[in-house]
């Protein structure tokens, strides 16, 4: 008979355990973390206690991650508020600054956008390059890991030298890409491969929608003026 037999004939003869209980009481076995042998009944016992703490720790997890998951939430809805009431395209891309920065605390961002129709003195919509517009093609989620082109790490300056980890994803019309934005940082582990993209996901869309509004509105050329 095999140990696995045996579990499930215990489990299917429950009334074993109540007729036996002065001989299961008597018997002991190896403790792996006292070095000892204990009763049958403290070794349930100090298991159950070991499933007890494994499950108040993965709580306390789950909590911790709701609790952020708030936090990032009201960022998202404060940054979304702003940029409703934002009325030009300069107004746009420094509410998103600010928050990103500030609120967020991404040390380091950058947007380039393509526009059609539309160009002006802002750094945002200097020229880019094929192999961004090719990027911004493939970007059919945000990345996030430790590697960017050589263009985008130029988007950041002096900066771009020290920077070790990166986020970034595509803004779009519908499934047209007009633009990316890159938040970057000097930690590792600011943006890492495994890391959740929900909420770049829903800023990408937020962004685009906010970016889109003002061109509907204002078809014209953007300036810093």
């Amino acid at each position: 008979m095999q140990p696995i037999d045996i579990v499930e004939w215990l489990r299917q003869n429950p009334e074993f355990f109540e007729e036996f209980a002065d001989e299961l009481a008597e018997i002991y076995v190896p403790h792996s973390h006292r070095g000892q042998a204990v009763s049958l009944a403290e070794r349930q016992l100090l298991t159950l206690r070991d499933k007890n703490r494994a499950l108040e720790l993965r709580l306390s997890e789950l909590l911790q991650f709701g609790e952020e998951n708030d936090i990032t939430s009201d960022k998202l809805h404060r940054l979304t508020v702003d940029l409703m009431r934002a009325t030009d395209m300069p107004g746009i891309i420094g509410t998103l600054e600010y928050h990103l920065r500030e609120r967020f605390g991404v040390p380091h961002v950058a947007l380039r956008l393509w526009l059609p129709g539309m160009e002006g003195s802002l750094r945002e919509f200097e020229p880019v390059g094929e192999d961004v517009t090719r990027l911004a093609q493939n970007l059919v989620s945000p990345y996030c890991g430790p590697y960017v082109t050589d263009e985008v790490l130029g988007w950041f300056g002096e900066a771009g030298p020290g920077l070790k980890s990166f986020a970034q994803f595509a803004l779009r019309a519908g499934e047209e890409p007009f633009g990316i934005l890159a938040m970057a940082s000097e930690d590792s582990d600011r943006f890492y491969p495994d890391m959740g993209t929900l909420y770049l996901q829903r800023l990408s869309d937020l962004v685009s929608a906010a970016l889109l509004r003002i061109v509907r509105d204002e078809p014209a050329n953007v300036s810093e003026d």
